[in-house]
């Protein structure tokens, strides 16, 4: 399966690149936000993308500015906001599938500051892949204060060895949000979740996990009739 190359308009001043990868069999659409030290094409961003469409999920990958520019430096957070919203917009006219958004990293932190600015348009719920919750050692929660204003369901998947997220606090996090977030926990898993060749299981069988548990997330609210 081949992903289709479209561009997203986002601004007068921006126009960025995105790969569509639709399965003959798709019943949702992942609006899917890359890191912030790599672009879509990222083997984890590829990779993650090839396993939701054996499982009938179609997504959109794009690029933020500064990745279409070859930037190393992140764009400010309002022109991050808009891309994705911007990506969104795409997704959900070209589609016609029940939509989800999010992304790896800084990316998923990004479409969740967007949907806390206003909802974003038809996306049902949002799932990150490594929610960075703070800097390495800083241990602080700052960076998820913009959560209860997101009014949609969350999933997020975190690795037990992520050093942008400390377990503790990523679980009293998720219990403040009550019944709109849903934390899945990848043992042995860090940041990027790559796990130890001691823990017996190699990258195949996560990135499974991944995907079923991302799944099983938008199939039940895929299957919800959406509000008027």
């Amino acid at each position: 399966m081949k992903a289709e190359e479209i561009k997203v308009v986002v601004s007068e001043q921006h126009t960025v690149s995105a790969l569509l990868l639709r399965p003959a069999d798709a019943w949702a659409m992942y609006v899917f936000a890359h890191g912030a030290g790599a672009g879509m094409r990222h083997p984890f961003m590829e990779s993650m993308s090839r396993t939701l469409a054996s499982a009938g999920v179609a997504t959109l990958r794009y690029q933020f500015p500064y990745t279409e520019e070859d930037r190393s430096r992140p764009d400010p957070p309002v022109v991050l906001e808009a891309t994705v919203r911007a990506a969104v917009d795409a997704a959900d006219n070209a589609m016609g599938l029940p939509l989800f958004a999010g992304g790896k990293s800084m990316g998923g932190r990004m479409t969740s500051q967007a949907y806390s600015q206003e909802p974003l348009q038809g996306v049902r719920g949002l799932i990150f892949f490594g929610f960075p919750l703070h800097a390495p050692r800083r241990s602080t929660i700052s960076r998820a204060s913009h959560l209860d204003r997101v009014s949609v369901p969350m999933l997020f998947l975190q690795g037990t060895r992520d050093d942008l997220a400390n377990l503790d606090l990523m679980k009293s996090v998720c219990a403040a949000l009550g019944s709109r977030a849903t934390l899945h926990i990848v043992e042995g898993g860090d940041h990027s979740f790559k796990v130890l060749k001691r823990s017996g299981r190699d990258e195949t069988a996560v990135m499974g996990e991944l995907r079923d548990t991302a799944v099983a997330f938008m199939r039940k609210l895929a299957d919800k009739e959406q509000p008027v």
